[in-house]
């Protein structure tokens, strides 16, 4: 299986469908609110969030979201990234709930050679969050450094298969 993609496997227009989803459960959107001090009452309190939100219920995070549907989207576009230049816009478009399951898909934009160093290039994607309904609930654009496949082969030492590591032998 392929982990992410040199610079000239990117194609303008293609999309990525990632596999597979994920249903979010109450304890996935708890503990990132712990994690990341976000005690907000919407997500961690069900009570207030039945007495006191127009949604009736704890909404989930959306920084859990756009945190899972970028991991979602790392086999197919960053798995070989040299770096993540920017989050150009996010976009929370609908609320998500526990029990939910979310799919993601990635469009690529735009890509461009390096202008200072001739063995990388920048690849500009848009990743889009659906729930089991179809209901789009996250949409989000970065930009994406990834390596040629030339500078890439000669990086590696000969033998070695980067997407196959190897390991010692057992003692």
């Amino acid at each position: 299986m392929q982990f992410g993609r040199y610079y000239e496997e990117f194609e303008v227009g293609a999309v990525y469908r990632h596999w597979p989803g994920k249903t979010v459960t109450e304890y996935d959107d708890h503990l990132f609110c712990l994690l990341t001090m976000n005690h907000h009452p919407l997500h961690m309190d069900a009570h207030y969030a039945e007495t006191a939100s127009q949604f009736k219920r704890n909404v989930v995070v959306g920084n859990y979201i756009y945190s899972l549907l970028l991991g979602m989207s790392v086999p197919d576009v960053s798995g070989k990234a040299i770096a993540n230049l920017e989050v150009e816009s996010l976009r929370h478009v609908a609320p998500t709930f526990h029990g939910d399951t979310i799919y993601g898909e990635t469009t690529v934009l735009d890509k461009r050679e390096s202008g200072s160093k001739p063995d990388r290039g920048v690849v500009s994607v848009e990743t889009r969050g659906y729930n089991q309904d179809g209901t789009m609930v996250c949409v989000f654009r970065r930009k994406v450094m990834v390596p040629k496949r030339e500078y890439a082969a000669s990086a590696v030492p000969e033998g070695v298969d980067p997407e196959r590591p190897s390991f010692p032998e057992p003692r």
